[in-house]
């Protein structure tokens, strides 16, 4: 075996890999740069999703012609002024690596000019540095990125489309400008204007970013010690979900991160609220000493090492519990807020009987009285239907049924039907004939995941889901499938884009659809909280006895339990 050097360009444009995975790596970077560099306005512009270009412009401290020749070699940074300073880091980009990376995969250009002095130039294409030159350039840095990947073709080949490149990018931006309020942001795709962010309160920034109907219903989140963990922001309430975790924005110290001691606190604090397989939204900000947090453990950053890992984590569970509990009585709507029948007739629910009056006495227990009349026994459950006969509904969320052999079944009755739907939905795509229903009025919906919709528009019209890319960040829907009702189209598109941005496109069609209809089918169906007749509940029953995989919802938690005489024996201690 023989050991050898790598030649310095090879070297480089493995070390690349690390920091420049995509183009939204590209403009994390470069945008985290010109925070650093104090700008109050960061202008980026993508070509291509950023595969072809990316352009950020700041209004920062700029640098002189020696720190422009500097900024593009390895291991030079303005950030550590000393070594000591790495365990304490205070600012966003550290280790000085990011423009030489990107210089060895692609073409660079750095323009730069400081308050005090005039503008210079420096371009890196595949490693290859040129030297400084003057150049005409307002106060700042501009730093322009094309053909990304170029001198590393194979690495190319990974990227996902220009749209899902554009995409990531945009969320990447997102998640800085959430966690810095106080600076303006502008980006624009392929020419056309996609974010115009003002300089704001962190309040308006939420909401900007995150929705009017979220900032609405968000409950506000405090907690921690000053000096020493302060948390704040803003969190969702149980019915305001999502189905992935895509919406939830952790930011530490300025920091936009993901990371697993955070998220998993996320699930605990909200595991007896919320519905399995459902998201909470939320903006929550950590605020700690430097020293207590270590940013150097993963080469993007997102990922921390607290001092304190089991304080932070309590501390976070703590105080979206108490947010939770003061505000779970106010929250109501959200994403989970309408019902959409399919196929199946539900009346409206039935006007309640009057309270009794505080003035009644109960009736007294009399057992040694005679009985009064007894209705006439109830005929037997046939035996072809397993799932029995309904008897009652309990907590407008349940079923109770009696089964043949006098078990009891509680059917859930939102996961009983959503696997209805689902099945009918999958059996009309198979056979090539969904049934679409054509709204009035078409509806556009913004959101942040309208290119990934866009872009599987041909794989939706196969489900009956009819739409375009309307303008930046928004599509217009002009046909829902015919078995969902009439549901709200913004929750069901939310969800539906966080899904298919989840899969991502090297998911087989086939697996990109059973998804899309399971969301299809969990906003088309009866909600916990809808009073049912007994007509309904047994025309539910008959429906799941005729349904394939009826014994779990599309996300597979159980549509009904079973308690026989041998489970009643084992409550009751009596086995």
């Amino acid at each position: 075996m023989v050991i050898r050097l790598l030649p310095e360009t090879t070297a480089n444009r493995i070390a690349a890999g690390e920091v420049v995975e995509r183009p939204a790596a590209v403009v994390k970077e470069l945008v985290e740069n010109a925070l650093d560099a104090g700008a109050r306005h960061i202008r980026v512009s993508l070509e291509q999703g950023g595969i072809g270009r990316v352009l950020v412009e700041d209004d920062g401290i700029g640098m002189g012609p020696e720190d422009l020749a500097l900024a593009v070699e390895r291991h030079a940074t303005s950030k550590l002024p000393e070594e000591a300073m790495l365990f304490a880091i205070g600012t966003l980009g550290f280790r000085g690596e990011a423009l030489p990376s990107i210089g060895a995969v692609a073409r660079l250009s750095i323009t730069s000019r400081p308050r005090a002095g005039e503008a210079h130039r420096i371009t890196v294409e595949g490693g290859r540095k040129s030297a400084v030159a003057p150049a005409s350039g307002a106060m700042g840095t501009r730093v322009e990125v094309n053909d990304l990947f170029f001198a590393t073709p194979a690495r190319r080949k990974f990227l996902r489309s220009p749209r899902g490149e554009g995409d990531a990018a945009l969320d990447a931006l997102r998640r800085l400008a959430l966690a810095w309020p106080e600076v303006g942001f502008e980006a624009t795709l392929d020419g056309r204007a996609v974010l115009a962010l003002a300089p704001a309160a962190r309040e308006a920034r939420i909401r900007d970013l995150l929705g009017a109907d979220f900032a609405a219903a968000a409950l506000p989140i405090t907690g921690g010690a000053p000096g020493v963990l302060e948390l704040s922001g803003l969190a969702g309430g149980p019915a305001f979900t999502r189905a992935t975790a895509m919406e939830q924005h952790l930011v530490v110290n300025r920091r936009p991160v993901r990371d697993p001691l955070l998220r998993a606190a996320l699930r605990v604090a909200y595991r007896e609220v919320m519905t399995p397989g459902r998201h909470p939204v939320a903006a929550i900000f950590l605020d700690l000493p430097a020293a207590e947090v270590d940013v150097n453990v993963h080469p993007m950053k997102t990922e921390l090492r607290f001092r304190d890992a089991a304080g932070v984590r309590g501390a976070v569970i703590s105080a979206l519990r108490r947010a939770l509990g003061h505000g779970v009585g106010q929250v109501s709507g959200g994403s989970m807020g309408y019902a959409g029948p399919a196929r199946l007739s539900f009346a409206p629910p039935p006007r309640p009987e009057p309270a009794r009056g505080f003035a009644e006495a109960p009736l007294p227990l009399a057992f040694a009285t005679p009985a009064p009349a007894a209705a006439p026994p109830l005929a037997p459950v046939p035996a072809e239907h397993p799932l029995g006969r309904a008897l009652a509904q309990v907590l407008e969320t349940y079923i109770l049924a009696e089964a043949p052999d006098g078990a009891l079944i509680l059917v859930d009755q939102h996961a009983a039907h959503e696997r209805l739907t689902h099945e009918r939905l999958a059996e009309e795509m198979r056979a090539g004939a969904v049934r679409a229903q054509p709204l009035l009025i078409p509806a556009v919906v913004e959101l942040p995941g309208a290119a990934a919709l866009a872009e599987a528009a041909p794989e939706l019209a196969k489900l009956g889901l009819e739409l375009e890319g309307f303008g930046p960040g928004a599509v217009i829907v002009r046909a829902l499938p015919a078995l969902l009702g009439a549901p709200d189209p913004a929750p069901l598109l939310r969800d539906l884009a966080e899904e298919l941005t989840e899969s991502g496109e090297g998911t087989a069609l086939a697996l990109r659809l059973d998804a899309a209809i399971a969301r299809l089918a969990c906003h088309g169906s009866i909600r916990a909280g809808r009073r049912l007749t007994p007509a309904e509940m047994d025309a539910l029953l008959r429906a799941m006895e005729r349904t394939p995989r009826a014994a779990t919802c599309s996300h597979g938690r159980p549509t009904y339990l079973r308690l026989g005489a041998s489970e009643f024996a084992r409550l009751f201690g009596r086995s």
